[in-house]
């Protein structure tokens, strides 16, 4: 009774030691005294123990962070770039047969490749075309990785150091070239409103009525401030008219005398 006691203890455990519960978005390579047998699908599945053993993939979007890289560019300016890589596997046989710690490789070729696109380009580009370099290192990553079952997603520049000098460098070159265009904005505005306050100034100058009236609208905007005081030492009839209508009332005048005359 012992015996079978034993026996039934020994086949449990025996069972439950090749039981093995692979999720949906990991896969598993089977192995049968270390030769590869073939892969397992999601589910419960039960291997031989000790005799077989099972190398679980997750197949699912893994990033990994590109330790920040010292680059010089091609501007002779030293800076430090650090990035993102996000990939997928797309066949767990070859990224557990065919390279060790494929983590560790793609680190090492995206590090490379980072150091190598950043190195041949000035920093302007680097700084305002982020997005093509990450597509570049993807472009040089991918050539490896896709005779590994690995497939790059996307690979992302995250932040630039640059030395203290250049950033003190660049905000003031930032801040010269804001005045800059501050001082040309305005200048066009100075220009504009020239040339509406001429327009303006030739079509009141057509009409004593209009130079009155905006005379008194002048008034009004001032007479608004309580504590001010006009005084006109001045009648209304001093101001300006239009020359051109008396000079043309006086010749009617000289030509009727004339005809009076005769």
């Amino acid at each position: 009774m012992d015996i079978l006691l034993i026996l039934f203890s020994a086949v449990v455990v025996f069972f439950f030691a090749g039981v093995r519960i692979i999720f949906e978005y990991k896969r598993a390579l089977k192995f049968r005294f270390g030769k590869y047998i073939k892969i397992l699908n999601p589910g419960f599945r039960w291997i031989i123990p000790i005799v077989e053993t099972v190398n679980i993939v997750d197949i699912r979007v893994i990033t990994i962070n590109i330790d920040s890289q010292e680059v010089m560019t091609e501007d002779n300016v030293p800076c430090s770039i650090d990035g993102v890589v996000f990939f997928k596997i797309d066949d767990p046989e070859k990224a557990v047969l065919e390279v060790e710690e494929y983590k560790f490789a793609i680190m090492q070729l995206a590090q490379a490749a980072l150091r190598d696109v950043c190195g041949k380009v000035e920093l302007d580009t680097i700084l305002s075309k982020r997005e093509e370099m990450g597509k570049n290192i993807k472009t040089i990553v991918e050539k490896e990785t896709q005779e590994w079952g690995i497939v790059i997603i996307d690979v992302k520049i995250k932040d630039i150091q640059l030395p203290e000098n250049m950033r003190r460098m660049m905000a003031n070159q930032a801040e010269a070239e804001r005045s800059r265009r501050a001082r040309v904005i305005l200048a066009l505005a100075e220009e504009e409103a020239a040339q509406n306050l001429l327009s303006a100034g030739k079509l009141i100058d057509k009409s004593p009525s209009a130079i009155k009236l905006r005379l008194y609208q002048t008034l009004a905007n001032i007479a608004s401030e309580k504590n001010s005081t006009i005084l006109f030492p001045f009648p209304e009839e001093v101001l300006p008219r239009n020359t051109k209508k008396l000079k043309t009332d006086s010749k009617e005048e000289k030509t009727k005398g004339k005809k009076d005359k005769k």
